[in-house]
């Protein structure tokens, strides 16, 4: 048996998921139908700029209402209105798009893509918070008649004839008792705040009091009243529509203050502005960051001809630039028909990538204008260019030639000046060089002093995203190794010809190790026998370099969960060539031995803040017994 046929889909099986399941958050339907309002309104404008409408726009806004007895919430403009025949085409053809036909008729108008619409769909999100619908509306067309159309909620209608006077159109939603909630000045205004504050008509909700000037008083001083006057929700025209050379730092910092009230001010910011291949605005503005970065997400808003749409942009933004602020605004995104959220497309990627661009592009031009004010920025700055230098191959080939390496002694070098410093005494005996680090400068002080001793220079790493950044130097630079500065006693972290000699036989060396194990007593613990210089201290605690740092990563989570799983292992090397070894040697009391070696453990362990509790005050008391 073999059949063909056409698939059928019925309005009364279709509708209810639209109404439903359509949109993913109820508080949808005032953005979409703010949306639709303005779309009308910014129609009415196009088409007398093309002398289509020789009327008087008037005062061009769209206005929400509500009324809390009524259980009714209204959306009006005076934008173009409908016929009883658009009606039907527009709102009784579910997804027929009067902004997509608009926007196909006047395509070569100049501001044609202005209108926000592009499905057809966002006027059925009011039946998600509405039990029925009404329409008044009123065509800008001569000679047309007003039209009222209702529905409630069913697939079923009613045209008839309406009440306005005027050119527009008026939306009345009868409210469910599900969705009462929204008949609240509050919720409302926080929805309008949310999705409407940057449209580019003024949208009037209600009214509010402002106080004005009114004459003046018996002494001259000027007189105050106060007044009614429309509340306008939104800003027209928000910076990052007009063109930079309009604008000064005060009007970026002033947004800024708007979108984060209770942010410090930005480092400095980036006008987006393109039109080729894709359009795109927006300010990006690099904040001052805290030492917990994740906290900082989801800080830049995502707006659709200035109708906001998401702050999840991770699409379009690079992973490690998602620590920046502010607005990113293009109609070439492509939404899903809920604009809700983003969908899989190549503008997005070309996004991206531009943004990557300007970014470096900014921070080279910043480091080569003004390093100092570069070099004073890079607490903040360092932390995106190193997030970026790990995260993407092609940021970290233009972010070399600006990222900063810093000193303990807070000197800043490029990746080639600190190469030129360190390379005549950092290079080891295969001719690999080393460079030195520290995450942590007070607890590991005392190998600092001890690789300063020997000419080494010690970087600072101490921000979270240099364990992941130091591997990725690694992999980068040529025959360069880094290594913590206690991975190792300093005449060992890094391997030179001209070794110590040994002053124990091997005799005594077998005593001195045999006396540490005893003392020390620690399965965690390894102890080794070194021949130092005489001036090092006499027992040093180490972690190998690679489990130490393999542990850093597994605490970020860095994929190496395993050995964060494994317990801590550490050397303990004994300086051979210490005055304390010699004198536990000649000592022939064991008891004396052990607390000797027992105490240069535990001093060991001290300037590690390795050493605490009830070990801290053995230590304390043991001190006193020795002296």
């Amino acid at each position: 048996m073999q059949e063909k046929g056409t698939i059928s889909i019925h309005t009364e099986n279709i509708f209810p998921i639209i109404k439903k399941f359509l949109y993913s958050d109820t508080e949808i339907f005032l953005r979409e139908l703010v949306s639709n309002a303005i779309d009308a309104t910014q129609k009415i404008k196009r088409l007398a700029s093309l002398g289509q409408y020789n009327g008087d726009l008037g005062d061009l806004r769209v206005e929400v209402a509500f009324d809390e007895a009524k259980k009714t919430i209204t959306i009006s403009d005076n934008g173009l209105g409908m016929t009883a025949d658009e009606i039907k085409k527009y709102i009784n053809q579910i997804a027929f798009s009067g902004a997509t036909e608009f926007m196909e008729k006047f395509k070569e108008a100049k501001d044609a893509n202005e209108i926000i619409g592009r499905f057809g769909l966002g006027f059925y999100s009011a039946f998600m918070v509405a039990d029925k619908v009404e329409i008044e509306t009123l065509s800008y067309q001569e000679g047309a008649e007003p039209a009222h159309w209702t529905c409630d909620g069913s697939t079923e209608f009613e045209i008839s004839e309406g009440n306005l006077v005027e050119r527009g159109t008026e939306i009345t939603l009868h409210i469910n008792k599900d969705s009462e909630e929204f008949l609240s000045k509050q919720r409302l205004q926080e929805i309008l705040d949310k999705y409407c504050r940057f449209l580019p008509v003024p949208i009037k909700f209600g009214t509010k009091t402002e106080s004005v000037e009114d004459g003046v008083d018996e002494e001259g001083k000027p007189k105050y009243s106060s007044v009614e006057v429309d509340n306008i929700i939104n800003e027209t025209n928000p910076i990052w529509t007009k063109a930079p050379a309009d604008l000064k730092d005060e009007d970026y910092l002033a947004f800024y203050k708007e979108l984060y009230p209770f942010s410090e001010d930005p480092l400095f910011w980036i006008h987006l502005n393109v039109d080729y291949p894709f359009n795109l605005t927006g300010v990006l503005y690099f904040p001052k960051l805290k030492k917990d970065f994740e906290i900082q997400r989801n800080k830049i808003k995502l707006f659709s001809r200035q109708v906001f749409i998401t702050d999840e942009v991770k699409d379009i933004v690079p992973e490690f630039l998602m620590l920046l602020h502010g607005i990113i605004d293009s109609p070439d995104i492509p939404l899903n028909v809920s604009r809700s959220f983003l969908q899989a497309d190549s503008n997005v990627k070309k996004i991206n990538s531009y943004i990557t661009k300007k970014v470096a592009d900014k921070l080279a031009e910043l480091f080569k204008n003004d390093r100092k004010a570069y070099e004073d920025k890079w607490t903040d700055i360092g932390l995106f260019v190193k997030y970026g230098m790990v995260s993407e191959d092609k940021f970290y080939d233009k972010a070399k030639d600006f990222v900063l390496l810093t000193n303990t002694a807070k000197e800043n070098f490029t990746l080639n000046e600190y190469k030129d410093k360190v390379e005549a005494v950092q290079t080891d005996k295969s001719g690999q060089l080393v460079y030195i680090y520290t995450n942590d400068p007070s607890k590991q002080d005392a190998f600092i002093q001890s690789a300063n001793k020997k000419g080494y220079d010690v970087l600072l790493m101490d921000s979270p995203i240099d364990t992941h950044f130091i591997s990725h130097l690694e992999q980068k630079l040529e025959k360069t190794s880094l290594k913590r500065v206690d991975a190792d006693v300093a005449d060992k972290l890094i391997g030179k010809d001209d070794v110590p000699e040994h002053i124990l036989t091997e005799e005594q060396a077998t005593k001195v190790k045999a006396i540490f194990d005893k003392a020390i007593n620690r399965p965690a613990y390894k102890v080794e026998l070194e021949s130092l210089n005489p001036d090092e201290l006499p027992v040093t605690v180490t972690m190998d370099e690679f489990m130490r740092r393999m542990k850093d990563m597994a605490a970020m989570g860095g994929g190496m969960g395993f050995y964060g799983s494994m317990p801590d292992n550490y050397k303990v090397v004994v300086n051979g060539n210490h005055k304390l070894v010699s004198r536990i040697l000649q000592d022939e009391n064991e008891d004396v031995q052990s607390q000797l070696a027992k105490q240069a453990f535990d001093l060991a362990l001290l300037s590690q803040g390795l050493l605490t509790g009830a070990d801290l005050t053995e230590f304390v008391n043991r001190s006193v017994n020795l002296i």
